[in-house]
């Protein structure tokens, strides 16, 4: 869209642009381009100057979770069922390095030769995530991440097929019971969706403090508190990581220290947090499988200067529970849930309760009747495995 003379006119004069202004300098445009032109033109211009231009119908599709511009090549989006192109057009690889720098700019960050890579909120929480060439080769590259606009709750999700009717009730008594736990999976997996939905199932009488890095976690619940990270600013001062965040939360009374993603040295503090009562205690973490749970948590710690057997002990008393998910062609679904229990030599050992076998049905394995005595869960949920002794 060409910038008419009233829009430059706004330039020169040095306002910065708001809805209202935006508003403003297309109503003598109204007689030219008629009551319907002139809304669509402020919308356009809306979304050039203080949205994500053409990218805007993407953010608001409901199904959309995740949108990609890769450089001057095309944008891909995901539905819940994997990446497809679109027929999107964001321009070249000017076009798409102008957008992320206003992009980053929205979310407060700083984005050009200097600092070539960011990672920032939007307003309406969509996370931002860009990089500038040379670091990128081929060009600038951005990463949308769209949180759900309602946060669904267990049923719904036992409804969308992510776990069957005999893990409702297992995901609902983990909660009720105060057991402290992990969501583990790979990127896109559906940890943050689980996590949120689980919290939406604690009491209204308890108070929940989420640290996150970034705000994605959606919760259903009338007492919250958030917790965010900041970045250093341009001269390097002013960071506060989620060490320093957890920390604080310790503070503030939570009936439930929540840390939405742990990825680095603020799992010491956590560690030590859930091991000085405060149960119920959850958060997120990446791993491939269940089993590599452990050796995340090692190498976590080894960044906080904890050494393994520390992190071990630490560990075996902090955490309970560990809840896996798995992306299969485009589906995600709750693959295993496990306990964590002391094995050979004192390492922890994530042992199967609940996972699901290659045709898809419920199996329990070696750890399903330490799970429902926890749980106070009497009966076995489903089909006994050969491995139950």
């Amino acid at each position: 869209m060409s910038v008419s003379p009233t829009v430059w006119a706004q330039i020169r004069a040095g306002r910065a642009p708001t809805l209202g202004l935006v508003a403003q300098v297309l109503d003598g445009e109204a007689v030219v381009l008629g009551q319907t032109g002139a809304l669509q033109a402020r919308s356009d211009l809306a979304a050039q100057v203080l949205g994500a231009g053409p990218l805007e119908p993407l953010l608001a599709d409901p199904q959309v979770t995740d949108v990609l511009v890769n450089a001057g090549s095309g944008v891909w989006v995901d539905r819940g069922d994997g990446l497809t192109r679109t027929d999107c057009d964001v321009g070249d690889e000017a076009a798409v390095r102008r957008l992320a720098v206003r992009l980053a700019g929205i979310a407060g960050r700083r984005l050009d030769d200097t600092s070539p890579y960011v990672d920032g909120l939007l307003p309406g929480g969509v996370r931002l995530h860009a990089v500038l060439p040379p670091i990128a080769v081929e060009g600038s590259h951005i990463s949308l991440r769209v949180p759900r606009q309602e946060a669904p709750s267990l049923v719904e999700l036992a409804r969308w097929g992510m776990f069957g009717a005999e893990w409702l009730r297992v995901l609902q008594a983990l909660v009720k019971v105060r057991c402290s736990f992990v969501v583990s999976g790979g990127t896109g997996s559906g940890k943050t969706t689980l996590l949120g939905a689980l919290l939406g199932e604690v009491d209204v009488g308890e108070r929940l403090v989420i640290v996150e890095d970034v705000r994605e976690l959606a919760i259903v619940h009338p007492h919250v508190v958030r917790l965010q990270s900041r970045p250093a600013n341009v001269e390097g001062r002013g960071e506060v990581g989620l060490t320093s965040l957890v920390r604080q939360s310790l503070r503030m009374r939570p009936d439930r220290l929540v840390v939405g993603e742990v990825r680095g040295a603020e799992v010491r503090e956590m560690l030590a947090a859930l091991n000085t009562g405060h149960e119920g205690g959850c958060g997120t973490l990446h791993a491939n499988t269940a089993v590599d749970v452990v050796a995340r948590f090692e190498a976590m710690g080894a960044l906080a200067g904890l050494a393994p057997t520390a992190v071990h002990a630490q560990l075996l008393s902090a955490v309970q529970v560990v809840v896996h998910l798995r992306r299969s062609a485009g589906h995600r679904f709750v693959d295993t849930v496990a306990v964590l229990a002391r094995g050979a030599g004192g390492r922890p050992e994530v042992r199967s309760a609940l996972s699901r076998d290659a045709d898809g049905e419920t199996v329990t394995g070696p750890a399903w009747r330490t799970l429902a005595r926890l749980l106070g869960l009497p009966d076995l949920p489903h089909r006994e495995s050969a491995l139950v002794p």
